[in-house]
């Protein structure tokens, strides 16, 4: 993407603070976030700040392009504040695409949810059946429901909903502000960094389909050129064991911290995650580059840096 005018919501979150950072050497990027769980500090100087909700009744939309990432976006803060979570993770959505919609912009790319596939070990396709086993899984569902709406009713607005799989990047990037939100590699790294064991539930044998930030920004720009339509999974198919990655920090910083174990305190624990991401790849040719080996070294590499 080069020369447009761009908004991401959410812009000074984890995820996109990346993607705002990385569009901003070729365009105008607006990021617009609430503070709740960005910070301006996750961005260069050269995106421009917004600190507004996505609630509110004038948001810049008036742009090219819409990458619309601002979300309530774990099981936990649904659960804490099912009301709230509702209004910002479906009516923000619709406030966002209806006044960009009333301003031109024909390209919306949002942010959905992989959780609603539940608990799988074969690869996931978009067209499974789904369920809403939390407030958090409902209400991106909602917001999907919504994306085709606009797709079918709106002439010459394409709304493309992205399906990530466990996202993260380590506390050396901008994943850092989330603290316990944080995907549970980096939180796990900082742990074993420091020679505290990290605590797993059940005997540790989930699997997680770990994908890095950076590949999810690949994935967000290819959608938005190919002005794709629908639900799209990104995710990289090769999952790995909580148990594995330890074994894999472990091995990447030089250190034997043993975790420890408790039992699973939640119902509709997804045990499993993999995502299918063939149609994609089939529309834009995206495919992830950064393997959970190499993203595992990047984790670590600050800790090692300051040995």
């Amino acid at each position: 993407m080069q020369d447009n005018r761009v908004l991401v919501t959410g812009g000074a979150g984890f995820i996109g603070s990346n993607l705002a950072n990385h569009l901003a050497t070729d365009n105008h990027v607006i990021a617009l976030d609430n503070g709740y769980l960005g910070t301006g500090e996750n961005l260069d100087d050269a995106v421009e700040y917004v600190e507004a909700d996505v609630l509110d009744e004038e948001l810049p939309t008036d742009v090219d392009v819409v990458f619309h990432l601002a979300a309530l976006s774990s099981r936990q803060m649904l659960e804490e504040n099912p009301r709230e979570g509702a209004r910002v993770n479906i009516e923000g959505f619709v406030n966002v695409v209806e006044q960009a919609s009333d301003d031109g912009c024909d390209t919306i790319v949002y942010a959905s949810t992989s959780s609603a596939y539940g608990s799988r070990t074969e690869p996931s396709p978009e067209d499974m059946e789904l369920e809403a086993a939390t407030g958090y899984d409902a209400s991106m569902l909602g917001r999907e429901r919504y994306g085709e709406y606009y797709n079918e009713f709106y002439d010459d607005l394409t709304c493309a909903g992205m399906r990530f799989f466990s996202v993260y990047q380590g506390y050396g990037g901008n994943e850092q502000h989330k603290g316990e939100y944080a995907n549970t590699v980096s939180q796990f790294t900082d742990q074993i960094a420091n020679g505290d064991p990290p605590v797993l539930w059940g005997d540790g044998s989930q699997t997680r389909d770990f994908t890095h930030v950076d590949d999810i920004v690949r994935g967000l720009v290819a959608t938005a050129e190919h002005e794709l339509a629908g639900v799209y999974n990104l995710g990289t198919g090769d999952p790995y064991s909580f148990n594995e990655m330890i074994d894999l920090i472990n091995q990447t910083l030089g250190t034997s911290v043993e975790p420890e174990y408790e039992p699973i305190p939640l119902e509709n624990y997804v045990h499993d995650t993999c995502a299918d991401i063939s149609r994609i790849h089939e529309a834009t040719g995206w495919e992830p580059q950064v393997s959970f080996a190499d993203g595992v070294r990047r984790v670590c590499e600050p800790y090692l840096q300051d040995d």
